[in-house]
């Protein structure tokens, strides 16, 4: 085991993840590995009594194992596992974390909505490419929960977290999930928003010069399908997403029924049904921001814990 190593493990609502990190002798930190699952753990999340399915817990053990016997090949000194949204949310979370201490040793730390939103915060600032950044909005969209977050001059202000998840959305708004998206529900799905975060302390108070920085597999998934058109990977695209485009892939999509929503190249399978639902979530974010572009980050929550965790180990 190598002490100045940690390895994360960040059970979320749609996928769970792990990152393997390091201290560099300047001080950075950096990713020795990293790999993604998609579980959804959290099907059922929107029920007025949502429990984790017992298929659901048996996905996300698997992936939990999977992820720690990858990490394993890095020898971390130290593992953290988190969840977020879907287990916090589950009348039987702690009966999902007992089953993963049982089975793989690791102690689950179910993180509260706010402590979910300060370590998303704590992870964009080892983003290199926002080094220059002094007011900027975060929005982490996942499965079950959104992340809204302002920085004035690189300090925290606010870090709200809401129950408007992509997976959360998609039960209550849409009926037939194989089904191309009803025409009303984007517009369904922006009042929704809108009406929940405006009902909330978080307001859009920064000036004008304040750009929006977005995490989560949603913009990721949004650079894959842009990269595909012109045959790029997803490394090679811009970070820099225009809502206009993300306007334009939701109305193509959502016209499609699912089997022809998971033939997109770019576009995970396993994804293809909550994606319209997510982007027609960050769109409606956008609007009510007054956003025309997202600024794509992949340093969130697993960097935030890890950063903090290597903070104490040095």
């Amino acid at each position: 085991m190598n002490p100045s190593r940690v390895a994360v493990i960040d059970i979320g609502s749609n996928s769970i993840k792990v990152l393997v990190a390091a201290h560099e002798a300047d001080g950075r930190i950096v990713s020795l590995g990293h790999k993604t699952l998609d579980a959804r753990i959290s099907a059922g999340i929107d029920r007025a009594n949502p429990r984790l399915t017992d298929e659901a817990m048996a996905r996300g053990l698997a992936a939990v194992r999977e992820l720690k016997a990858f990490a394993e090949t890095y020898s971390p000194g130290h593992y953290i596992a988190v969840a977020t949204s879907a287990v916090r949310d589950s009348a039987n979370g702690d009966e999902f974390r007992a089953r993963i201490k049982a089975e793989t040793g690791c102690d689950v730390r179910i993180l509260t909505g706010d402590e979910e939103a300060h370590f998303i915060g704590r992870g964009l600032t080892c983003d290199p490419a926002l080094a220059g950044l002094r007011d900027f909005y975060v929005f982490d969209l996942g499965g079950g929960s959104l992340e809204c977050l302002s920085f004035r001059d690189r300090e925290l202000q606010q870090a709200v977290s809401f129950q408007l998840g992509c997976v959360r959305l998609t039960e209550h708004f849409v009926t037939d999930w194989n089904a191309a998206l009803p025409v009303d529900v984007p517009a369904a799905i922006a009042r929704h928003v809108g009406a929940t975060i405006s009902s909330t302390k978080f307001a859009f108070d920064l000036p004008s010069t304040a750009v929006a920085v977005g995490t989560g597999g949603t913009l990721t998934t949004t650079r894959a399908i842009l990269g595909a058109r012109d045959g790029l990977k997803l490394e090679d695209t811009s970070t820099t997403i225009p809502v206009s485009a993300m306007r334009e892939l939701l109305g193509s999509l959502g016209a499609m029924d699912l089997a022809t929503r998971r033939s997109v190249p770019g576009l995970p399978a396993a994804r293809a049904d909550v994606f319209p639902t997510a982007l027609a979530t960050l769109v409606a974010v956008a609007e009510l921001g007054k956003f025309t572009t997202y600024h794509h980050s992949l340093y969130n929550l697993r960097w935030g814990m890890a950063a903090e965790a290597l903070e104490k180990i040095s």
